[in-house]
């Protein structure tokens, strides 16, 4: 799928959950109810996987889980790192379980909607998604728009990609993702000018990946700037040696 495997860092953001620093568990669960263990074990858990720790995550919230199964959060966090393990199946379940647990939660809506979306389910999706952007208590709604604009290139719509995208960066002119994608769309529209400032605005929030360089390579030789065309492709070979676009650029140059 289009952004499956590139979205996970921003569904570990939407589990809204912080975790002090070094919390000895063995110590702190002494005098905690079953439930606040549980919820230890869960941001335990969460801070493992933002680090991409599965292994540890996974013993984490499973423990999490067994403390208490009705803990919709550890349910959401389960979907992610299922996901993760491109599990989907069990994913699914997890996010399933989380969502009529908590059917006011928005984080948990907005992710199994970006997740259905990624499993074909476009109109189940985007209405779960839609459904997380009206609800009065979400404060981050660009999460949401981004996630329902990425829906519509699923479903190549581009136009009210575009307006989402753009929708997000009114709430957070910021957003990594957002910008990026409005990189891309501007790449494709060929206007090339904006492409480059959308990568501008990107750069000072998030570092480059593959495709960022990639889209900034294509950008610079449709301006005409060969300098700075060949400085971003370089910067993807020594990068990203190995990723998708560095591979096709290489055989590409081969090929002239």
């Amino acid at each position: 799928m289009l952004f499956k495997r590139i979205y996970n860092y921003l569904t570990i953001a939407l589990l809204c959950i912080f975790i002090p620093a070094c919390v000895p568990a063995g110590k702190a669960t002494k005098a905690m109810s079953t439930e606040e263990q549980s919820q230890l074990y869960l941001q335990m858990g969460v801070r493992y996987l933002d680090m991409n720790m599965i292994k540890t995550a996974k013993e984490k919230l499973d423990i999490a889980l067994k403390l208490n199964a009705n803990n919709a959060e550890v349910h959401n966090a389960l979907g992610v790192l299922h996901e993760r393990l491109d599990q989907d199946s069990l994913a699914g379940k997890h996010y399933k379980r989380a969502i009529s647990l908590a059917v006011d939660n928005f984080s948990i809506k907005n992710n199994y909607g970006r997740f259905l979306c990624e499993s074909g389910e476009y109109k189940k999706g985007v209405e779960l998604l839609k459904q997380a952007l009206t609800m009065p208590l979400n404060n981050r709604k660009w999460f949401a728009y981004t996630n329902i604009g990425r829906c519509q290139l699923i479903n190549a719509d581009k136009t009210l990609a575009e307006s989402n995208f753009r929708h997000a960066l009114q709430e957070n002119s910021q957003y990594s993702p957002a910008l990026q994608e409005m990189q891309k769309i501007s790449y494709d529209k060929r206007r090339y000018l904006s492409a480059r400032a959308f990568l501008q605005r990107y750069l000072a929030v998030a570092r480059q990946t593959a495709e960022t360089l990639w889209y900034a390579v294509q950008t610079e030789r449709g301006l005409g700037n060969k300098a700075m065309a060949d400085y971003y492709r370089e910067k993807l070979f020594t990068l990203f040696p190995v990723s998708k676009q560095a591979v096709q650029m290489k055989a590409a140059i081969k090929t002239y």
